[in-house]
């Protein structure tokens, strides 16, 4: 019997750059990362489209447990007023271990003080020995620190 079921990892991180400034930076400067977070992604490329809009694919070259991984991904939704993105896996070393894999991406400012990145990790398991992809979320969690600390050191 195949294995099937959609499972998901998410991970809050508490940011101080503006709701507008980090979404930007994925939204309309996605190629920047590789400069910011270059110890992760080597680079971030449009393959077809835009930057900034939906249905464009991006190539990501990142190195993910030690090893240098290539991701294609489409550009699913993007909500620019409420700061939401989400991006759909398409081809590349994470579907050799899983069916589907998304990337949501929201920056949300809280009635207090400060603002959130909220990252949803959606996934599909090749089978039931296919770990979760906690260091994938790792990843997305240290390049969001990455992001916000560049953004706060150099445009504040």
């Amino acid at each position: 019997m195949a294995y099937s079921q959609l499972q998901k990892l998410e991970a809050n991180i508490d940011i101080k750059a503006t709701s507008e400034q980090f979404f930007d930076v994925l939204c309309n400067r996605t190629h920047h990362i590789g400069n910011i977070f270059h110890q992760k992604i080597q680079s971030v490329e449009i393959h077809r489209g835009e930057w900034g809009t939906e249905g464009s694919i991006i190539s990501w070259n990142y190195v993910h447990d030690g090893k240098a991984c290539v991701a294609r991904e489409v550009v699913e939704g993007i909500d620019k007023v409420n700061n939401k993105m989400n991006f759909k896996v398409i081809d590349g070393d994470l579907l050799t271990h899983y069916k589907s894999f998304k990337f949501k991406m929201q920056v949300i400012t809280p009635k207090e003080k400060g603002r959130i990145v909220n990252w949803v990790l959606e996934y599909e398991k090749q089978n039931a020995h296919t770990p979760d992809p906690r260091t994938m979320l790792d990843i997305v969690v240290e390049m969001s620190k990455e992001i916000d600390d560049d953004l706060t050191k150099n445009h504040s």
